[in-house]
């Protein structure tokens, strides 16, 4: 089954469906994925914080979980 991230996907929820993703997402400048707190914030929430465009950004991450399926 193929899983889908939205901008509404919480980053501790993404990180259990592939913790691989920790990857993309400091790749991209969040470097706080580790933090207690950012695993409560939503993918839109930390672009935003970070100044990223989370369409962008959850389109990098469902490229990347199409291809590991």
């Amino acid at each position: 089954m193929a899983v889908t991230v939205t901008k509404d996907t919480k980053i501790g929820d993404l990180l259990m469906i592939d913790r691989r993703v920790a990857v993309l997402l400091m790749q991209a400048g969040m470097h706080c994925v580790g933090c207690p707190s950012s695993a409560g914030e939503t993918l839109e929430e930390a672009s935003m914080v970070h100044g990223m465009d989370a369409e962008k950004l959850v389109a990098a991450i469902n490229d990347f979980l199409s291809k590991e399926q």
